[in-house]
């Protein structure tokens, strides 16, 4: 079996919930829930990273990134990925600098929502993910649009995201307003669905998402395709 990566702690409480579900969700696929997957971590400092984000180090961001896939790489990982949405905005530089692959959760969630038959949706995240390109640059070649709140709605979420979600405050108010938002993006641009581009978004929504919409966990999604490739590589006996 190969030996999976993570850099994690970009937020801290959302890289526990990737290690449990890829655990729960390999066990489940296997027969008798036999065997364990191999995972080594790298939690990195999530203020470091914000603070590149801030004051656009895009650059220095790569080479953090970077540097923390050739720490796993030397821990023995056959593969990586980020278990968290914001850094995929410089994910194709790290993929030319990675010596192992590594799995897009923009390319997952991607594709779930191809293969659903989703056509229009918003997007939910940081205001770095909501504010880049590279989400709607994929499900654009995918043939789907994506949405982004308008810019108060964007900085509401932007700052409960910072304030409270990377800081293990889930709090049912904030979920009430964000379902809010949801609501009037699919009455003002007709949206089929939510995009949760941010890892933390599912902890706070996942136990009651909104019913009228259909919701694409991208916590979730990724940790399917990490256990496809863990699955995929696993000896068979």
């Amino acid at each position: 079996m190969q030996t999976l990566g993570i850099v994690g702690g970009l937020g801290p409480e959302s890289t526990v919930d990737y290690y449990r579900s890829i655990i729960g969700r390999y066990r489940s696929r296997t027969a008798n829930g036999a065997g364990y997957p191999h995972i080594v971590i790298n939690s990195l400092d999530v203020d470091r990273g914000i603070a590149m984000l801030n004051e656009g180090r895009l650059s220095d961001l790569t080479d953090y990134l970077a540097e923390a896939i050739e720490s796993l790489v030397r821990a023995g990982a056959d593969f990586g990925a980020i278990a968290a949405n914001t850094p995929h905005i410089v994910f194709d530089k790290l993929l030319s600098r990675s010596p192992i692959p590594l799995i897009s959760i923009v390319d997952a969630a991607c594709e779930r929502a191809r293969s659903l038959g989703l056509r229009r949706l918003a997007l939910f995240g940081t205001g770095f993910t909501m504010g880049a390109s590279f989400y709607f640059e994929t499900f654009e070649r995918a043939g789907i649009t994506l949405i982004r709140p308008a810019p108060a709605e964007r900085e509401f979420i932007h700052g409960k995201y910072i304030g409270e979600l990377l800081n293990n405050q889930f709090l049912p108010e904030t979920r009430s307003a964000i379902f809010a938002i949801a609501e009037r993006l699919k009455r003002d641009e007709a949206i089929e669905g939510l995009v949760l581009a941010g890892t933390e978004l599912p902890l706070l929504l996942r136990e009651s998402p909104p019913k009228s919409l259909e919701v694409l966990d991208t916590s979730e999604i990724h940790v399917e395709a990490i256990v496809d490739h863990l699955l995929a590589t696993r000896p068979v006996r």
